[in-house]
């Protein structure tokens, strides 16, 4: 499942900035931003202790102003509130409670969100001071004193914060489901492809809502499986990403391919492979995400003899870090190759849930070895003494090395492919990660001869 959203709101210039800030920037923990949909310092992924989350700036709210900037604001942060599965409510101890904050605060309650009601400016460390208690009035619990300038009070706001999107997360019922995220340009049929998927062939289909982020999940269930189909709005280039609250929708579909199991990327056939599919096909390869992408709109395309070769290899040409990716053309208006999306789904699904027992994976990696020998560098070769897949989803393989300076690229890209071939990883990145053997290691079983059977 994806990580949680923290959305931060509050009125202006009560220190919401100041806040993300000090998280994004002093790295607490690990502290990234996310790939990018705006040039604003929008959102960030912090770590506090062992838990990921999404924290989501929000520009301050005025309630009542009809001002066309500050109700742009006010409609940023209440998109912001709608897709977080927790708010941290920010308030100013030296301009005290205003009549602005009670009406934010019933706002807040309205949207059923935990809430961690923190007020800032309380610059002095030691006891709290007494205009503290006045927020107690919100209705909101036990307001925390912070101060975003002097880093007080960070902790215990984070711990408020981590316990009230655990509370929240997903039962453990529903993880039986294969969670496909449907991603792609607007109007290239994202919705009318869930439609289908959804209205044909079903035994049971039933709406769910999506608590936390502001969507309506199809969950579907036929011969195949389970399946929970997650609809996401277009992603544009940022250049045409005008209107505040579409940022919002972006973060949504950000947040739908890390919520996925398999990601379906949708393509228009009669435009073509553009920038922002490569964009949106990076952001689920990035985050090891089983992919398969949707040719739609297929039955628009002029025919001739190689048209379906073509325009394969001009996918693979442009989307060349994605070359593990099946292609199926459909169209959604006639249907063509629709339900063969079940069997592939699940397919690229198992694919990514796949292990390799480290026996096997052993005899396979001393096998490309003694076939392909590392390129040498200033009198070195890389060798490989030991490998283990350490997690799936995707299939994560650690490889004890003698200098993991010695990895070539071409190298790295032979043992993936080799892997991919002796185990059919079909519609799933693979992730090799470099260690150093050192004498407590594990023992060189790559380059063990087997042992004769005693029988």
């Amino acid at each position: 499942m994806g990580q949680p959203v923290v959305a931060v709101v509050g009125r202006p210039n009560v220190g919401k900035s100041t806040f993300f800030n000090y998280l994004a920037g002093r790295r607490i923990a690990i502290v990234d931003d996310l790939p990018g949909v705006t040039r604003d310092r929008l959102y960030a992924e912090v770590k506090w202790l062992d838990r990921s989350f999404t924290l989501i700036d929000t520009g301050g709210i005025e309630p009542e102003s009809q001002d066309d900037l500050l109700r742009s604001m006010r409609s940023q942060a209440e998109a912001a509130v709608q897709m977080s599965d927790a708010i941290l409510f920010m308030v100013d101890l030296k301009s005290g409670l205003q009549p602005q904050d009670a009406d934010i605060a019933d706002m807040l309650r309205r949207s059923g969100k935990p809430v961690v009601l923190a007020v800032n400016k309380c610059d002095q460390p030691g006891e709290a001071p007494a205009g503290l208690y006045e927020f107690y009035r919100l209705g909101l619990g036990e307001p925390m004193a912070v101060s975003s300038t002097h880093a007080l009070g960070m902790g215990e706001v984070l711990d408020r914060l981590v316990a009230a999107f655990t509370d929240a997360d997903v039962p453990a019922e529903q993880e039986d489901r294969i969670h496909v995220a449907i991603v792609g340009r607007p109007n290239v049929g994202k919705s009318s492809l869930l439609n289908v998927l959804s209205g044909e062939d079903r035994a049971i289909v039933s709406d769910v809502a999506g608590t936390t982020r502001d969507a309506i999940d199809s969950l579907v269930e036929n011969d195949y499986g389970r399946f929970l189909f997650i609809d996401t709005a277009g992603m544009r280039r940022k250049a045409r990403i005008d209107d505040a609250i579409e940022r919002y929708s972006v973060l949504r579909s950000i947040a739908a391919i890390e919520r996925a199991d398999v990601v379906l990327l949708m393509v228009d056939c009669a435009e073509g492979i553009s920038e922002q599919d490569s964009k949106i096909a990076g952001l689920a390869h990035n985050q090891g995400k089983a992919t398969i992408i949707v040719l739609n709109k297929w039955d628009l395309v002029a025919k001739n003899g190689r048209s379906r070769e073509d325009y394969i290899r001009s996918v693979r040409n442009q989307l060349s870090f994605m070359e593990y990716a099946p292609v199926l053309f459909t169209s959604v208006l006639t249907g063509q190759q629709i339900q063969e999306l079940y069997p592939l789904i699940v397919k690229v699904y198992n694919m990514a849930s796949q292990r390799v027992t480290t026996g096997v994976l052993n005899d396979v990696i001393a096998d490309l070895q003694s076939r392909v020998q590392a390129p040498s560098y200033k009198g070195r070769r890389l060798k490989i003494s030991y490998a283990t897949q350490v997690s799936v989803k995707p299939p994560t393989f650690v490889l004890f090395v003698n200098s993991t300076q010695l990895l070539h690229f071409s190298y790295e890209r032979y043992i993936e492919n080799q892997l991919r071939r002796r185990f059919d990883f079909e519609g799933t990145p693979i992730r090799l990660l470099l260690r150093d053997k050192r004498k407590d290691d594990p023992p060189n079983r790559a380059s063990q001869k087997r042992r004769p059977s005693s029988k």
